[in-house]
């Protein structure tokens, strides 16, 4: 079946300065990339003889996605388009990529996969008793701010005041109750504000909070990603640039941290056959559904086919029917309930471009 695969970017357009993602506030030239993509892709599919209802079929299904204002009217920094005759599948990605056209028996997710599974990004949390700013952190070294819309101007006014009547009262004078009850109490209405810009994210987040306010927020968090480690500086005095730099010194060493777990994990199951590196040992096991983890490097380019049984075909050349090995074997694993992780080779524990723990022990 022919399928086609866009990627249009942001960035292509010369708009995209890294603090607003620019295609809801240009769509008409991020319409233009991808009908002047798509056209290229039909030229393509009638080269390799693709039968004319086919590709017409494709060519209405892009125009009805350029026609949709609901669609190009939410923010993104990039947007992925996978389109055969039978369907169409869109997605708006926060995630800035480097646009893309590709034709062939298969949609070439890989991109998507690679975007989705690289590790670097984050949120930072500044919270004082008269300010709140939330940041997201990406994979490519640029951070925006998040509104935080539901949150009350008097927020802080919680900080103030004190119950006049009834045992709380009692305590406020001396700080032993009162004080750490008002400051749960103003972290949650934060916290609350802040769930309802991420929901249940698995992103992590860093939090910088005043010296009094740290534990507050920290007995109250509901966010599952919340780092142990967090900004020690008071975040008044901090600019924003201040908290991307000092988050992404926590998010590196969080990552350095929890790679290196990973990666001693893996030599101890590879003692007893339960992970491995071999490239054609992994693909026979993502396709068998054996793999539980997949590490794989972001930037390995080898195409080639993989049969059903997780046999690999490398080829010296990339063609309409061939794709991106490591792109290839993380799709299965992710179709069979695994976990991917894209990360650089340096990072990789043996020198292949893959590194699997399985979920049996695996010959090979």
């Amino acid at each position: 079946m022919a399928s086609v695969s866009i990627y249009v970017s942001a960035a292509e357009h010369g708009k995209d300065d890294g603090q607003r993602p620019p295609i809801a506030h240009d769509t008409e030239a991020a319409r233009l990339s991808l009908r002047s993509a798509a056209n290229a892709a039909l030229a393509e599919l009638a080269e390799i003889d693709i039968p004319k209802p086919e590709r017409e079929a494709i060519a209405e299904r892009i125009r009805e996605l350029e026609g949709d204002r609901d669609f190009w009217g939410t923010q993104a920094r990039s947007v992925a388009v996978f389109a055969s005759p039978e369907g169409i599948r869109a997605f708006r990605l926060m995630n800035r990529l480097a646009p893309l056209t590709a034709v062939g028996d298969r949609f070439d997710v890989g991109p998507l996969v690679r975007a989705s599974s690289f590790a670097h990004t984050g949120y930072v949390l500044a919270v004082t008793e008269g300010d709140v700013r939330l940041l997201y952190l990406d994979s490519a070294a640029t951070s925006r701010s998040i509104e935080l819309r539901s949150l009350p101007e008097d927020a802080s006014d919680v900080l103030s005041n004190s119950v006049t009547t009834g045992r709380f009262d009692r305590h406020r004078a001396d700080g032993t109750l009162g004080p750490k009850i008002e400051q749960r109490r103003y972290c949650t209405i934060v916290q609350d504000a802040v769930l309802a810009e991420i929901g249940e994210d698995s992103v992590p987040l860093v939090l910088a909070a005043a010296a009094d306010l740290d534990p507050a927020y920290r007995q109250v968090n509901r966010y599952g990603a919340l780092l142990e480690e967090g900004i020690s500086a008071n975040p008044a005095s901090l600019s924003l640039a201040d908290l991307e730099q000092r988050g992404r010194a926590v998010l590196d060493r969080e990552y350095r941290r929890g790679l290196a777990e990973w990666c001693e994990r893996f030599g101890t199951q590879k003692a007893h056959r339960r992970a491995g590196s071999n490239l054609e040992a992994v693909a026979k096991a993502a396709s068998a559904g054996q793999v539980e983890e997949l590490l794989f490097d972001i930037e390995a380019n080898d195409e080639g086919v993989i049969d059903e049984f997780g046999a690999v075909f490398p080829v010296p050349e990339p063609g309409p029917t061939t794709y991106r090995l490591v792109d290839e074997i993380a799709a299965r694993v992710l179709r069979t309930g695994g976990r991917v992780v894209a990360v650089r080779r340096a990072d990789l524990p043996d020198d292949s471009p893959v590194a699997s723990i399985f979920r049996t022990a695996v010959e090979g």
